[in-house]
């Protein structure tokens, strides 16, 4: 593949912003394409082949689910935003699950600096680019013939001036055929997949907070109900039901489950202040999060896995980038099989066909695993839609079991520390009914970036 200036330059500004969000981001990905997925001895279609065959933009329109990237509704006729569709601000100190994306956007400054280079990227006129260097070109060509005509033709200057030709050349051949347009093009997916995966993470990072306090709520109840314990085990004791080794042992759990909760309230508030920072909030470690919206019914049943897989791989930098490496070696095979006649006593041609295959295999490993990847997230989130309906059975369960005990209670055959252990057991199975719920969601959340984004982490 030819080496263009131009593209390097971009590169080099590029880069400098990567370095900053590769630890937001979790990885880099690579730049290239979708391509063939057939493995073959023989030379294969080619990529761009592939990418167009069986593409129809009117049959191949994206799933309805309920993902990232809503765009807000629009008047058809002014296309001004609808004040109505508008999604409504948080308050201060508080964050939204449906807000989370919106102010990564607008806030975050890894998104803002990787929007910048899109932006750089997309501001370049190739039109008047490609005239700069026919004019530089030519220029250069006229000095050429003028140093011809003063007998100047070996001279450094003029071996220069030919070697800037010729990079200008290379430019402006990569500019006429579209060469530099479609690596432009790949770069900027690239940056929008960074961007994906950062605001991705801090959906997650949501999920996960939501999930820590539900912990925390827990570890709360189980502290109330240990200290309850305590105090009637300080009583048994006074009475001489007890011994004093059988107290210190109870108060020891106590305080092992008291340390245990302070250092999960130390956790969230570190992994809130993290969360303010991706939004552009003021960093306090005290922000208040809104509820996990729950998967609905709909939502659920809206899933195809056949039909998503498709658009998965369709949006998917990953696959993109796997297909963009097999072009060297395609082209290679190709142009040494003209060479050669594709002679296979021929050992360059040999070397070049094991490494246009090796790179096939290569390709089609990247691309199975990331089915199996898409395939077990979908199994999840059904696996965890089961798991939310078997909590809720056990929800009611404990509700029937707790209004029992509340009649047993009236009627004096039961104590009070035993009437708030049945509690704490019903609160115990509601708590299950959040998370299982709260599961469900991030699952299904991860399942639409791979959908509508093709990000599958």
């Amino acid at each position: 593949m030819k080496k263009k200036l131009a593209a390097w330059l971009l590169v080099l500004a590029l880069m400098l912003t990567l370095g900053a969000v590769t630890a937001a981001a979790g990885e880099k990905a690579e730049e290239a394409e979708t391509g063939t997925e057939e493995t073959g001895t023989e030379e294969t279609a080619s990529v761009e082949d592939e990418t167009q065959e069986g593409e129809d933009p009117e049959e191949s329109e994206p799933p309805s689910l309920a993902g990232p990237d809503a765009e807000p509704e629009t008047d058809p006729e002014t296309g001004e935003i609808v004040e109505s569709a508008l999604m409504e601000p948080d308050a201060l100190g508080t964050v939204s699950f449906a807000n989370v994306e919106r102010r990564m956007r607008e806030n975050n400054l890894s998104v803002l600096a990787l929007q910048e280079n899109i932006d750089y990227i997309d501001s370049i006129d190739y039109d008047k680019l490609y005239d700069d260097l026919r004019k530089q070109m030519n220029d250069i060509a006229d000095m050429q013939w003028m140093m011809v005509l003063t007998d100047q033709t070996g001279s450094y200057a003029y071996e220069q001036l030919n070697q800037t030709y010729k990079s200008l050349q290379e430019q402006f051949d990569a500019i006429k055929e579209g060469e530099l347009q479609e690596d432009n093009a790949g770069v900027v997916r690239q940056l929008k997949s960074l961007q994906d995966q950062i605001i991705m993470g801090g959906e997650m990072l949501y999920a996960t907070l939501a999930g820590l306090e539900f912990q925390e709520a827990a570890l709360q109840r189980q502290l109330a109900s240990l200290n309850r314990t305590v105090e009637e085990m300080e009583l048994r004791y006074q009475m001489g039901q007890v011994s004093a080794l059988q107290l210190q042992q109870t108060k020891a759990g106590r305080t092992q489950l008291s340390s245990g909760l302070e250092t999960l309230r130390m956790n969230i508030r570190n992994t809130k202040a993290q969360l303010e920072m991706m939004i552009g909030a003021e960093q306090t470690g005290e922000i208040a999060l809104g509820p996990v919206p729950e998967v609905t019914e709909k939502q659920l049943e809206s899933m195809d896995l056949e039909k998503d897989l498709l658009t998965a791989k369709e949006r998917s930098y990953e696959l993109y980038a796997a297909a963009k490496k097999l072009e060297e070696p395609q082209e290679n095979y190709k142009d040494l099989g003209r060479q050669y006649n594709y002679n296979e006593k021929n050992m360059q041609f040999r070397q070049a066909k094991h490494n246009w295959q090796a790179a096939q295999y290569t390709y089609n490993d990247t691309v199975q695993s990331y089915e199996l990847k898409f395939r077990t997230l979908y199994a999840q989130v059904q696996d965890y839609k089961q798991i939310l309906e078997a909590a809720k059975v056990s929800l009611e369960c404990e509700k029937t079991s707790c209004a029992a005990a509340e009649l047993r209670y009236q009627q004096g055959t039961i104590s009070a520390n035993t009437l708030l252990d049945a509690k704490d057991s019903l609160w115990e199975a509601e708590e299950k009914v959040q998370i299982a719920s709260n599961d469900l969601f991030s699952a299904y959340n991860t399942y639409c970036w791979a959908v509508e984004h093709g990000v599958l982490n």
